[in-house]
């Protein structure tokens, strides 16, 4: 039987009305008295006795209200603690890399406070090995990394999508003007690189290595910031994804070099332990991400 009805028969006796209980409830007033009348049938009992011109409630009608209002009460309860367990409390530690916190998470962090106010967000940049083997301790409760796809035993690895790299110069660089550029045209030309265990950074190291290119002496930075003002003083190249410098290509600060390497690829992975419990929050926000990719090359290496 649908509890809706033992909701009407409670507003019934309540207002010992059938029209004043389908007023309150926005219904119609046969379809109170047809509901009233399952309810009646259910349990083979007459509810309501008339009284005059008004109504009141048989002996069986009063037993059953009180156990309707028990039953009510519970479901009402039940509603007040599922809607407290999805909402988000409590500190929600994330791992990610700089680019995906500076230019892809804020919108969706945005969102996530909206939708729980009471949670308090930390987010850790790092790099894509220390962010898993942060997932793995138990350091971060999912991490987001721009890496080759991940296939590991004790975590759930989402792919996001593909996210584009880029090699980028200053607009006075010999190579801006290129139409076409292989990695052998970067001999003698200086590269600012990120810090050391970036993902993309290891790919276009091996790239260079594999055709002869040995670059003693790169540049390094931590700060994708000061990556980008170094290229545009003309300090060397760099590698860095596309949506990290979209703005400086728009308004021609830098040059995107045309090149590209079937070895450099790397997608955007939401990472988790395979043991982590997912609150129905997370999994929402976790959709949320996942349905945010637009240039998805495969299919999902696991659902949420």
């Amino acid at each position: 039987m649908d509890t809706r009805y033992l909701q009407t028969f409670r507003e019934v006796a309540k207002w010992q009305s059938f029209t004043r209980a389908a007023e309150v409830l926005g219904y119609a007033q046969s379809s109170v008295t047809t509901q009233i009348q399952i309810v009646e049938s259910e349990f083979g009992v007459s509810l309501f006795e008339r009284w005059g011109r008004k109504i009141r409630l048989t002996r069986e009608g009063e037993i059953l209200l009180g156990y309707s209002e028990q039953m009510l009460a519970l479901l009402e309860e039940a509603h007040d603690r599922l809607h407290q367990e999805e909402q988000l409390t409590g500190t929600l530690t994330i791992g990610t890399v700089e680019s995906l916190a500076a230019f892809f998470l804020p919108p969706y962090l945005q969102l996530l406070r909206q939708e729980h106010p009471q949670v308090k967000l930390l987010v850790v940049p790092g790099i894509c090995s220390d962010l898993r083997a942060g997932v793995r301790e138990g350091a971060y409760d999912f991490a987001l990394i721009l890496d080759r796809l991940v296939d590991e035993q004790d975590l759930h690895c989402i792919n996001l999508g593909e996210v584009e790299l880029v090699v980028v110069a200053a607009r006075t660089h010999p190579l801006a003007a290129a139409e076409h550029v292989e990695a052998s045209h970067f001999a003698s030309h200086n590269w600012i690189f990120t810090e050391m265990g970036c993902s993309y950074r290891a790919m276009m190291e091996s790239v260079l290595l594999d055709a002869g290119i040995r670059v003693d002496t790169p540049l390094e930075f931590g700060s994708l910031e000061a990556i980008k003002q170094c290229v545009a003083y003309g300090l060397g190249l760099a590698i860095l994804p596309r949506i990290a410098v979209e703005d400086e290509l728009e308004k021609g600060k830098l040059a995107a070099l045309p090149f590209s390497h079937p070895d450099i690829r790397v997608y955007r992975q939401l990472v988790y332990h395979r043991k982590k419990r997912l609150s129905a929050g997370i999994r929402r926000f976790f959709a949320q991400l996942a349905n945010s990719s637009v240039d998805k090359d495969g299919e999902q290496d696991e659902t949420v």
